[in-house]
Formats: structure tokens, sequence, C-alpha cells
């Protein structure tokens, strides 16, 4: 019987009528189609993209080249070099990610004692030329600077689940 029932339906297409059944179901069903440059989905707080590094409220900045972030990104994408201030504190003379070998995983973020590395909602940025893919300290704080409203509502969205 069982042997019977299985050549019923394969001669009858059984398998094709359920997709077709199914195409059916749903062609009919309004559309979610996102049109995403004039449209965009929401995005969560916790959206991991472009880097950026913070400042104090006074402007100074906050990395202390402590180098965890360094030491903790898997893909080997940060470079930093300090040097000693005159004032006596250790500041970074040299900050690079490198975005192509960047993994987007946030290691870095979570590593850093002071909140100085953030990565931000930002995702639509491209490179023309050679080179535009390692992000300097400049560059960083430039990002941290011109996005810092959206940084810092992002970490108080974020703070009760920390």
């Amino acid at each position: 019987m069982n042997k019977l029932h299985s050549y019923v339906k394969t001669f009858l297409l059984w398998e094709l009528w359920q997709g077709l059944a199914v195409t059916l179901r749903n062609f009919f069903k309004p559309k979610v189609t996102i049109f995403y440059p004039e449209e965009k989905t929401p995005q969560s707080p916790r959206f991991r993209g472009l880097h950026a590094q913070r400042r104090y409220p006074n402007g100074e900045e906050r990395c202390i080249a402590c180098k965890l972030c360094e030491a903790v990104c898997p893909a080997l994408a940060i470079t930093i070099e300090s040097a000693v201030g005159d004032d006596g504190t250790r500041r970074t003379t040299r900050y690079d990610i490198d975005l192509f070998k960047c993994i987007y995983c946030g290691f870095c973020e979570e590593a850093c004692p002071v909140d100085a590395i953030v990565e931000t909602r930002i995702h639509e940025y491209h490179m023309e030329s050679a080179g535009e893919n390692i992000l300097t300290k400049d560059k960083l704080l430039a990002i941290g600077d011109k996005y810092d409203a959206m940084i810092s509502a992002d970490k108080a969205a974020d703070a009760k689940y920390r």
C-alpha cells in the first residue's frame, strides 16, 4: 500500500503542486520590498560599522595607548604606536585600522577600558583610491567628532544591557 501511494504521488507530481500552492498563497500577500537608497530599515544601536575614536567632553582624546584593542584583534587590523607626552601621560602617536583586514567583531570596543574606540552604525562608506582603507588617528577622531551625538545615544541605549 505504501509503495502504491508513493507511485501515485510521483505520477501526479504531488510535490510540484504543493510548491505551486505555496507560491499562489504568497502571490497575493502585500509585498515587503524595501527600496534601499530611499527607504532604510531600522538598525540596532549595537550594529557594528565604521570605527571612530571618542574624546572627553573637554576635547582631550580618550585613548591611553594601553594597546588592549591591538592585542585582542583577531585579524591584526589595528596598529598602535605610543609615546609619553610632556605631562607624563602615555598617548598614541599612531593609531591605524585597516578596514580591509577588519572583520567588525567588536572585540576592540569591548577591550577598551576608557571607551575610546567604538564601532558606529555607519555602514555606507566606500574607498575610491589606494590607501583609503587605512583609518588613521586623525580620521578616526574626525569621525568621532562628527557623529558624537549618535555614538552617545547608542551607548545610552545599550547601557542597560551591559
